[in-house]
């Protein structure tokens, strides 16, 4: 079975009764830190339970270490994933308002712990779940603990130090999956530094959709990737952007196009500039 899977707003529908299928409602506003819970609350997919990105799907940030978003500790992770009712066999759709890019994220937490199958990701997202006539609803599932059992694997993770001392590697791709005007430097919202990680390419995770908010076909993604690829190994491939959250987007959609999984850069943009010594590139 395919690591990365997308399920359409259409055949959710046909599967809401289904048994052992977990629902994850990952929404969540950057720049309104209660929106997601708001959201939830106002109506939902039946089933879903919430998953906030910053209390569930990241740990505590340590001003001058970490970035902004890094990862939870596998321990309370694997906690509330059972609180949330997952057991090894369930099934478990995972949605956003569209893009899908904190959708992702939990999907790559997931694959992380070991949970490579049968985790799909809501195709368009909430948003087309309104527009297929899809329900929502307020009430609060209640499920009972899960035994969902599960390790981190260290293999799918590169940190800042193994990450500078690649660099000027002429095989290794290093993606960055923030908007081209942050990538070249030219406009800073968030971090206090612009620019980008020297050798980067920009891999804006957007581009990995329709003008629909679906995701390409896996021929189309293919060959947006041999391109960023450009005949390097697909196997020397890292993935990186603000904060560890779009990247998960990239990796996504490279595993959607027929590439294994390839390693993350959690800690990112936000994370790479913390320390003075670590190079900064800006331009294209």
């Amino acid at each position: 079975m395919p690591l990365a899977q997308l399920i359409s707003a259409a055949q959710l529908q046909r599967r809401l009764d289904a048994p052992n299928l977990l629902i994850l409602d990952c929404r969540f506003a950057l720049d309104d830190l209660t929106y997601g819970q708001r959201s939830y609350a106002d109506g939902h997919i039946p089933g879903a339970q919430f998953a906030d990105l910053q209390r569930d799907l990241s740990g505590p940030i340590h001003r001058g270490i970490t970035g902004r978003h890094p990862l939870p500790e596998p321990t309370q992770l694997l906690s509330r994933l059972r609180d949330w009712g997952l057991h090894n066999h369930n099934d478990v759709v995972l949605y956003d308002d569209g893009p899908g890019a904190f959708a992702a994220r939990a999907w790559w937490l997931l694959a992380w712990l070991g949970k490579s199958e049968g985790v799909y990701l809501l195709d368009g997202g909430l948003k087309a779940w309104r527009e297929a006539g899809g329900a929502l609803t307020q009430d609060l599932p209640t499920p009972p603990p899960g035994m969902f059992s599960g390790s981190a694997d260290a293999r799918l993770l590169v940190s800042a130090a193994q990450l500078q001392q690649r660099l000027g590697d002429q095989q290794m791709t290093l993606l960055d999956a923030r908007g081209l005007p942050r990538f070249r430097g030219e406009v800073e919202p968030i971090d206090p530094v612009a620019g980008h990680i020297p050798g980067a390419q920009c891999a804006a995770f957007t581009d990995n959709l329709d003008s629909d908010g679906h995701f390409l076909s896996p021929k189309q993604l293919r060959q947006r990737f041999d391109a960023q690829l450009g005949g390097r190994p697909a196997s020397e491939l890292v993935a990186y952007c603000g904060s560890g959250v779009t990247a998960c987007h990239n990796l996504f959609a490279l595993c959607l196009a027929g590439y294994p999984l390839a390693p993350l850069y959690a800690g990112s943009w936000s994370e790479w500039i913390t320390d003075p010594a670590r190079p900064v590139a800006t331009g294209d």
